[in-house]
């Protein structure tokens, strides 16, 4: 028999994404073991991000203003637009240092099994960016699946009558990976993808 408030705690924690019992219960008990004051700054800062983080009314990334920090950065190239599926794709990214425009997240990638078609996605949003004359590429970032290969034909015809180059993230085998180890589609892609030495 648990405490009633330690099974509410245990319930909450497994409702996260990754989290099953027994990781809810390691949290939980770590939780029950710490200092009061570390409990405090924890819960603290699942409030404050609730209470401060939003959509940056231009790329639709996480913002504590009404632009993200790229969004605001007069540093990166503004001419370059990479489009993203979620906001948890841009750190990725970003830790690259090899990219220095700036992003479009999209929200989503089209999937009409689960009724998600153009318009329950920031596409609109994204052709209005693409209005400005001074925007010379789109990287189109999606995930390497179905709903994102989709997504990434489905966008690529909608920006070329604009006359605007769009490109897709090359894929392929990853650096250290043995071909012997690699899937077709994986392998096939990375034919298609190779440049001259």
């Amino acid at each position: 028999m648990v405490a009633a408030s330690l099974q509410k705690l245990l319930d909450e924690l497994e409702r996260l994404p990754g989290v099953g019992p027994k990781s809810a219960q390691r949290i939980a008990y770590w939780m029950l073991n710490t200092d009061r004051a570390t409990a405090v700054r924890l819960a603290d800062a699942i409030v404050e991000v609730k209470d401060t983080v939003r959509f940056c009314s231009r790329c639709f990334n996480y913002a504590e203003g009404d632009l993200c920090q790229v969004c605001a950065s007069p540093e990166r190239d503004h001419r370059t637009i990479c489009v993203v599926s979620e906001p948890r794709d841009i750190p990725p990214i970003e830790r690259t240092g090899a990219f220095r425009g700036v992003y479009h997240v999209l929200g989503g990638e089209l999937s009409p099994m689960d009724g998600i078609g153009p318009e329950q996605l920031h596409i609109a949003e994204l052709m209005g960016r693409l209005a400005d004359p001074a925007i010379d590429e789109v990287i189109i970032a999606t995930n390497p699946n179905v709903e994102g290969e989709t997504t990434a034909a489905y966008l690529s015809r909608q920006i070329k009558p604009l006359g605007i180059r769009a490109s897709r993230l090359a894929s392929g085998l990853p650096v250290g990976g043995d071909l012997e180890f690699a899937d077709e589609v994986t392998l096939g892609r990375a034919i298609e993808a190779r440049r001259t030495l």
